[in-house]
């Protein structure tokens, strides 16, 4: 049995140990806001947090999670919207919205690590997350947003 910690509650695993996280979160804990888009960790979407810092869940086996914190889309704004989810809002950044989860993933890790990134910071930090529907400009310009309300603030 693997004991994770997920959004802040301590949950349990009892099947194979080299399961990808992003089936345990979505199969197991039904936390189905992680999305499966490639599989081999190009596409960004199931994208977590693993102590703050952004990972492919597809990607990592469960067992080498071991007692680090999983955050997880459904629990970045455990205390109402994070302030990338609410830059997302004003600046209406989805369209299909598919990626999203993995975007907002992205960017709060981002902002954790860097409050003012410039466009740069953001393009490279933002590169291993593909939109289809090329939101690019509106996800770039919500990171702007963000960083003036996340300054000095964890993810």
């Amino acid at each position: 049995m693997i004991t994770l910690k997920v959004n802040g509650a301590e949950r349990r695993f009892e099947g194979d140990p080299e399961t990808p996280l992003l089936w345990v979160l979505r199969d197991d804990l039904a936390l189905t806001g992680t999305k499966y888009g490639c599989g081999i960790g190009q596409c960004g979407a199931c994208t977590v947090h693993l102590d703050g810092v952004a990972v492919r869940a597809c990607l990592t086996p469960v067992n080498s999670v071991g007692g680090a914190e999983v955050t997880t889309i459904e629990g970045l704004g455990a205390e109402g919207l994070h302030p990338v989810q609410q830059a997302w809002i004003d600046e209406n950044v989805p369209q299909c919205g598919y990626c999203q989860p993995g975007q907002i993933m992205s960017a709060s890790a981002l902002l954790a690590r860097n409050p003012s990134p410039d466009d740069d910071a953001i393009n490279d930090a933002m590169s291993g997350n593909i939109c289809r529907c090329g939101a690019y400009s509106r996800i770039r310009k919500a990171i702007h947003r963000a960083a003036g309300q996340t300054e000095g603030t964890a993810s």
